[in-house]
């Protein structure tokens, strides 16, 4: 995957150097970003440092040096006041039978604090998703089964918590939660791979032997696809990896540009014999997925046509190909379906232009070696996305030992970077996925977090019917905490016996966020809700009358008020989804973990990640809510919450 290093400095946070993420690397226009350079680089040789150089951000040191000076005289000044004054009383909670009189909206719009609130990074850690311990991490590399262990490699960078001298990170675990992490696999040491060892996959061969092919770049950027395979075959944890010699085994074709050539995907053998990949590219602005073929992983052949292409989307990274059963739930072996077995194929890439997933599923032809999309119009980047929040350069492979696809996904950070260089690490990787067709549709996937994950559940919460009236919201007590595991059901408004306007305006998720109000929505949960609910973070529901008559249902995931700290991405996720007519219920599953939250949609039909930072909704001062902020009564069903353990 290419470099995602860019920053921009708002004309009000320059002066006190905080720097503003936008994940998709554009200028936001309407709050003033721009990349901001030190006038004199001589005067500041920090600068010189290629780690902050490699930053494209800023700043001015002297006013970092400054304000750095301020910052510990104001917490010197708290800590004195702090220690002088009593013991706070507890506040009093909310009973489940006590209605707030006010409209939510009211809640759901505090006033902002004047002044920084300065996070605590030490409460924004995970504890059980996949993170190292240090430093920066990016794409998922290489998931494979070998020998009793799930291997998991990652884009790693040993050095600092910012991109850059990227190596493969290594980890293995009995249960895809608990890592042991290993020393580094790959490393840039070779003048192929010299700027990188970037992304890649990794292939179990029918003798057992597994070999990974990545992209080098080189010193002049050229991308490369090279091999590795394991020093030693008989250690289970496959410690060591071996460069061969025939390195670089493939370079751009003419017609693709010496940096629009990366991320081979795992292998597939097909029945002629003969093994195949997939490599990202681009032709000019239209995006594709090249393939070659292979008898030995050493002698590569160029297939004459595309395995798939689309105008306009751009280069597409980190590009996946797989089959999923039209019968079943097992997951399925690349290399194993036969051409009369009842599949289809789910072609996945990661676009570089908005840094977005979108697969699609269609039908793969044995014949012409080429893909086709089921419905032109839900193509790669036009239609499906993995994940409608911060999920990018995802991966799948095949679990033997389970039958079972599982998907990994990078969560990068929604902070700024000298943040990330404060705390000491950058990103985490979304809790595993299985993913199997939707056989009530047949047009799009579910995704659902591994079964191991609930061996982390503790005490539980249980509430049951609780009907919501308009402008309501309820604290669920013995549900406070940073770590949780939630699933809610609310039963679907019957929206046919209510007299509403035909033309209603349709949610769309930026524009006010939870604090909207309409009919039926927004209504659904604040988690990571502080006391005063100055923070929080709402994931909820949205009902819209069409003028066709058609109602549409909206799901959100709103961070713009889940955190104090200045410099933090505040964008409003969320999609519309389809709902079944025999399905009389809307249901979600929150994954809250500190500093993200991962919410699954109707039984994973649509999958929402959100990366927030609280200040003071941390621990056990992180409380969770129903709320209806709509003017009609909404029927809760059941409601369970679960206190997550540590991994």
């Amino acid at each position: 995957m290419a470099p995602v290093n860019i920053s921009f400095v708002s004309d009000m946070e320059r002066q006190n150097c905080r720097v503003a993420e936008n994940e998709a690397g554009k200028v936001l226009e309407d709050e003033g970003y721009y990349v901001q350079i030190p006038d004199k680089k001589a005067d500041y040789a920090e600068f010189e440092n290629p780690e902050f150089r490699s930053l494209g951000n800023c700043i001015r040191f002297r006013s970092i040096f400054l304000t750095a000076i301020c910052i510990a005289l104001i917490m010197c000044l708290s800590l004195l006041i702090c220690l002088s004054q009593p013991g706070l009383a507890p506040s009093k909670s909310v009973k489940d039978t006590a209605w707030s009189k006010q409209s939510a909206s009211k809640f759901l719009m505090p006033s902002i604090i004047k002044g920084e609130s300065l996070p605590s990074f030490a409460d924004e850690r995970t504890s059980f998703h996949f993170q190292p311990e240090r430093n920066w991490m990016n794409d998922p590399n290489g998931p494979m089964f070998y020998k009793g262990y799930y291997h998991f490699f990652y884009q790693y960078n040993p050095d600092a918590a910012v991109w850059g001298n990227i190596t493969w990170g290594h980890s293995v675990s009995t249960d895809l939660i608990h890592w042991h992490h290993l020393e580094l696999a790959l490393v840039p040491d070779q003048w192929y791979d010299v700027e990188g060892v970037w992304s890649g996959s990794a292939t179990i061969l029918p003798d057992g032997k597994p070999v990974i092919l990545y992209t080098g770049s080189s010193n002049e950027s050229l991308q490369s696809q090279n091999k590795a395979v394991p020093e030693d075959l008989s250690d289970p944890l496959l410690r060591k990896w071996v460069k061969v010699s025939q390195n670089p085994m493939l370079v751009p074709p003419p017609g693709i540009g010496h940096t629009d050539f990366r991320d081979p995907t795992t292998a597939w053998l097909e029945s002629d014999g003969l093994w195949r990949i997939a490599i990202g590219a681009k032709e000019g602005t239209t995006g594709l997925a090249l393939v070659y073929k292979t008898s030995d992983f050493l002698n590569w052949t160029l297939q004459r046509s595309f395995l798939h292409q689309i105008a306009g989307t751009g280069m597409w990274e980190c590009v996946d190909f797989y089959p999923v059963s039209l019968t079943g739930t097992n997951g399925l072996d690349t290399s194993k379906v036969q051409g009369n077995q009842l599949v289809k194929h789910v072609l996945k890439a990661s676009l570089d232009s908005n840094k977005h997933d979108y697969y699609t599923i269609g039908t793969y032809s044995t014949d012409l070696k080429t893909f086709v999309a089921d419905d032109p119009t839900r193509d790669v980047g036009l239609g499906l996305r993995y994940d409608y929040g911060k999920f990018y350069a995802s991966k799948t492979f095949y679990d033997p030992a389970q039958e079972r696809r599982i998907l990994w996904g990078w969560a990068n950070e929604s902070d700024s970077q000298l943040d990330d260089i404060k705390k000491g690490w950058a990103s985490v990787q979304t809790i595993p996925r299985t993913l199997v067709l939707d056989h009530h549709t047949g047009s799009n996937l579910l995704q659902w977090p591994i079964s191991e994950l609930d061996s982390l559940r503790g005490d539980k919460v249980v509430k049951q019917d609780i009907l919501l009236d308009g402008g309501a919201m309820l604290k669920v007590d013995g549900a406070s905490g940073a770590q949780l595991d939630i699933e809610v059901t609310f039963k679907y408004p019957d929206v046919q016996t209510l007299d509403v306007p035909l033309e209603q305006k349709e949610c769309v998720c930026s524009q006010g966020g939870a604090a909207q109000r309409g009919v039926f929505g927004p209504f659904g949960l604040l988690v990571l809700a502080a006391d005063d609910l100055v923070e929080q973070t709402a994931v909820y529901f949205y009902l819209t009358l069409r003028p066709n008559g058609k109602w549409m249902t909206t799901v959100c995931s709103d961070q713009s008020r889940s955190s104090l700290a200045k410099g933090i991405d505040r964008t409003v996720y969320g999609t519309s989804i389809n709902i079944a007519p025999t399905e009389n219920f809307l249901s979600l599953r929150l994954i809250v973990d500190h500093s993200i939250v991962e919410t699954f949609v109707q039984q994973g039909i649509a999958c929402i990640t959100s990366r927030v930072y609280p200040t003071l909704a941390v621990e056990r001062d992180a409380h969770v809510l129903l709320f209806n902020n709509g003017s009609e009564s909404i029927a809760m069903h059941t409601l369970e919450i679960w206190q997550m353990s540590n991994a």
